[in-house]
């Protein structure tokens, strides 16, 4: 599907789902998503350069990602999709930008696209160019990322509070199921957060070093720098996430660990406490003709008297020890 953005006084124009042939020669932004041949062809013919295709985004040598070819440079992130539903995931956007002009290849939907595609609808300077589209998307990016390593981290600090302060209600076993799949969860949302940080940051790094000296100006080096100290600061973060949800599951396994040491514990327990009586009453279950106290008339209280004080004891011996 072919997305074109033409400026105009109030903001950008949007020109939705277009035929190959009706691309607008004003526009500024092209956005491809999940590209046809005949829509690539098009935009090739239209912008003077060649569009990868899937299998070349989706390379992972930094070559293959960022590159300068025909005047245009290539540039390929890797951004998160659908971090607020149950299956998160990253997809590669390619970035080119050529002659001031913006184009985008995308196969999935980040929300930043539609934020910004909104943002600059409604308002935008009317001498927008693609350099600036591209600081507003990667800008969108990363203050996306920010809000999803937030939420984790207060998703995180929730799971932590349900291991050291617990609560009765739940029955431990459904509980500890449950955090341990939200850790799960977490950590892999932010490895795919801090993967994205990663990619954004070499592709900055890769679009300042820029041969044209004249290409960008003063503010634009500015927001570039801002942009490269929050994705460092960002990162730092992630890591930082990274190795607490690391100690939340050390500590969730150590807190399972305990509560099957205490069943265990208490089995055995069991099993010596109630090993006295069960010798007492296998020595007077047996059917022996001479057996003396067969004859006993208070035999029967007498063995079960003495059963109770053959569980007592090892009880009592236990408390005392401090091993109950």
């Amino acid at each position: 599907m072919l997305t074109a953005y033409v400026p105009s006084a109030s903001g950008l124009k949007k020109f939705d789902s277009l035929q190959p042939d009706a691309l607008p020669g004003e526009a500024i932004w092209i956005d491809m998503k999940t590209p046809s041949p005949g829509e690539d062809k098009a935009v090739e013919k239209l912008v003077g350069i060649e569009i990868p295709t899937r299998e070349d985004m989706q390379e992972i040598e930094i070559s293959s990602r960022l590159y300068t070819e025909n005047g245009a440079r290539y540039m390929t992130a890797t951004l998160m999709c659908g971090a607020d539903s149950l299956a998160p995931r990253t997809t590669p956007v390619t970035f080119i930008l050529t002659d001031h002009r913006l184009v985008t290849v995308r196969y999935d939907e980040p929300r930043p696209f539609a934020l910004i595609a909104a943002k600059l609808g409604r308002s935008c300077s009317p001498n927008i160019t693609g350099d600036g589209l591209l600081l507003e998307i990667l800008d969108a990016v990363i203050d996306r990322c920010a809000d999803i390593l937030e939420r984790a981290g207060a998703d995180v600090d929730s799971v932590s509070s349900q291991i050291f302060e617990p609560s009765a209600e739940k029955g431990h076993a459904r509980s500890y199921s449950q955090i341990l799949l939200t850790i799960g969860k977490k950590g892999d949302i932010t490895s795919k957060v801090r993967e994205s940080l990663v990619s954004i940051g070499r592709l900055i790094s890769f679009v300042t070093v820029e041969t044209d000296a004249g290409r960008w100006s003063k503010e634009q080096k500015a927001q570039f720098k801002t942009l490269q100290r929050d994705v460092s600061s960002l990162t730092d973060h992630a890591s930082y996430l990274s190795s607490k949800i690391t100690f939340v599951l050390d500590a969730m396994l150590g807190v399972v660990n305990l509560e099957q040491n205490n069943i265990i514990k208490l089995f055995s327990v069991m099993a010596v406490v109630l090993m006295p009586p069960t010798l007492i009453a296998s020595i007077y279950g047996m059917n022996f003709k001479l057996m003396p106290e067969l004859d006993w008339p208070h035999g029967y209280p007498i063995a079960l008297i003495m059963m109770l004080i053959a569980a007592v004891l090892p009880y009592m011996f236990f408390k005392w020890k401090r091993w109950l």
